[in-house]
């Protein structure tokens, strides 16, 4: 039988198919440098806390369509505070923030909440979220000349990146992602095809490729798994079929790879690495 975090985890993947589409109210909301409100949706850990996840969405989307993920990491002790960026088609202010301007937003956006949260955190997002994360890791993408630089925020402990975008996608350049500092997991799927001619799922799997090895980097393929599981995560009006399993799997390995990277957890850990294998349906490798 599965572990029960994954049972708990299938469980919530599988009722949100059902689910009509809604925003969750803001219960935080903080305030960039410039006065704009940054309103955060809070879920607060299951029992006793283990660390927060500081987590940034994909473009257009939300935080209440990650429900999956965000409630394997309450139960498993981890409280989630993720901001509703400028490019969310939830956001009021969207129309005043199109094409790269969203860009330097979620970089305020992050650090407003960072500093608010005042201590160490998880950096983790998905897709262009992911891309903050890794940024808040050590990777060094090109910002406007009035965003301060370094984007590297030495209280985010590890990066989790679901799906980050390659070079080519958007205004990434090779080496870009190199000076991650941090452990880090990086996740795509076999069937995780950028739109446009000549896409490879590798791509996604470019700051992994691009990390110096020793530093505790993982790479995870998921046989089957698209850029939004099916529409588990990101656009849950997709037609489906979640891929619910699959989902489970990266939510499991994101717990263990959180509580092994960001907990000193030396159980996980090794539970994390006897996961390592080149062989589907998940194939878990690490540099």
């Amino acid at each position: 039988m599965a572990p029960l975090s994954r049972r708990l985890f299938l469980l919530s993947a599988t009722a949100l198919t059902g689910l009509p589409a809604w925003a969750a109210p803001a219960d935080l909301t903080v305030k960039t440098p410039s006065g704009r409100a940054v309103a955060v949706n809070v879920w607060k850990a299951v029992g006793k806390e283990t660390g927060r996840i500081l987590f940034s969405h994909g473009a257009a989307s939300a935080p209440w369509k990650y429900q999956p993920l965000v409630d394997a990491w309450t139960q498993a002790g981890y409280s989630v505070y993720a901001p509703l960026h400028v490019d969310s088609t939830d956001h009021p202010d969207r129309a005043n923030f199109q094409g790269m301007a969203s860009w330097p937003a979620r970089i305020e956006d992050v650090r407003a909440l960072a500093n608010d949260l005042g201590g160490p955190y998880i950096a983790a997002g998905h897709s262009y979220g992911a891309l903050v994360a890794l940024c808040l890791g050590g990777s060094a993408i090109a910002v406007p000349p009035e965003v301060k630089t370094p984007l590297r925020d030495p209280r985010a402990h590890v990066s989790l990146a679901f799906s980050p975008p390659g070079a080519g996608m958007g205004f990434i350049k090779a080496g870009d992602y190199a000076p991650l500092a941090v452990p880090a997991l990086i996740q795509t799927g076999d069937k995780d095809v950028p739109p446009g001619p000549g896409g490879d799922w590798k791509s996604h799997l470019l700051p992994y490729d691009e990390a110096a090895p020793g530093g505790s980097r993982y790479a995870l393929v998921l046989d089957g798994v698209d850029h939004y599981f099916g529409g588990g995560i990101c656009r849950p009006e997709l037609p489906g079929p979640v891929q619910t399993e699959q989902l489970a799997i990266a939510a499991e390995l994101s717990v263990l790879f959180m509580r092994a990277h960001a907990g000193g957890d030396k159980a996980a850990l090794a539970s994390l690495n006897g996961r390592l294998s080149d062989k589907g349906p998940a194939r878990l490798t690490v540099k």
